[in-house]
């Protein structure tokens, strides 16, 4: 067989397997990825309910920076009250790896509304920049209210040492990726069990605050961001883990910063009043 047959068969096979794998992304919804056809630039046009992703005003995620930050002088401590411990199960997306909690795992309070965390989920490296830094890993905390409004925690991970949270489910994730190696299903799931999220509520004295849009399809918009100030270690042990899993042009699942358009992005911390 020529050359030329070879790299064109293995280009059609290439094409091929990224739709496919694609196709299965978010239970079936329109395909996205983060690499070939269906990468972030291109989610706008795969489907219409995916135009804000192309047309929105206020996307996610964005860089922070730290001197056009605004004080935030009606800002509070973020109030965190999650419960110490919750049963949990750990989900393979295929775009990313989550945890979705069996019940009411807590909540924290915004504008006097109470917002129930209802899963987390990684990405890596992180999506949002500070002062042009973009991090090993970024960990996101979905928070809903009862009247549908989303608001989301996320912190902010360097290389360093191991996470003690993810340090808790190590096992459960090894477990995971032989689940979606040795099987065809989608979305494997593994049982946590119950786990405490004490560990998250460390460290929130200090939080970046702006208005934005899931950062995956279909970019909603009108989702409240805080992120946290302080950068949390991981291993790279642990990033690998959580990679592994993922369909492979998702292993890197991070989308590109977006344009402020106009938006402040307030600051606050409490051990200086406000910046």
């Amino acid at each position: 067989m020529a050359a030329c047959q070879v790299v064109q068969i293995f280009s059609i096979l290439l094409i091929l397997i990224l739709t496919t794998c694609a196709n299965h992304v978010n239970g079936g919804s329109p395909q996205f990825g983060y690499l070939g056809p269906t990468n972030p630039k291109k989610w706008g046009s795969l489907s219409p309910t995916y135009s804000a992703c192309s047309k929105g005003k206020f996307q996610s995620p964005v860089n922070i920076v730290k001197s056009k930050c605004v004080s935030g002088r009606h800002l509070k401590p973020l109030d965190i009250e999650y419960h110490v411990s919750v049963n949990a199960t750990l989900v393979d997306n295929l775009f990313n790896v989550a945890m979705n909690y069996d019940g009411n795992a807590g909540a924290f309070e915004l504008n006097g509304k109470n917002y129930s965390l209802v899963q987390m989920h990684w990405h890596s490296p992180s999506e949002h920049h500070i002062d042009g830094v973009q991090y090993a890993a970024e960990l996101h905390l979905v928070h809903k209210a009862a009247d549908g409004g989303v608001s989301v925690i996320a912190l902010l991970y360097h290389y360093g040492h191991p996470d003690p949270l993810l340090s808790k489910i190590q096992n459960k994730l090894v477990q995971l990726k032989k689940m979606v190696h040795s099987s065809s299903s989608q979305q494997a799931q593994v049982a946590i069990g119950t786990i405490t999220t004490k560990q998250i509520r460390k460290h929130t004295r200090k939080y970046y605050r702006y208005v934005g849009s899931f950062s995956t399809p279909p970019c909603t918009e009108g989702v409240i961001w805080n992120i946290l100030g302080k950068v949390r270690s991981i291993s790279r042990e642990q990033v690998a883990e959580l990679k592994a899993p993922l369909i492979w042009e998702c292993k890197s699942n991070s989308r590109p910063v977006q344009p402020l358009n106009g938006r402040k992005i307030e600051m606050y911390d409490d051990q200086m009043g406000h910046f």
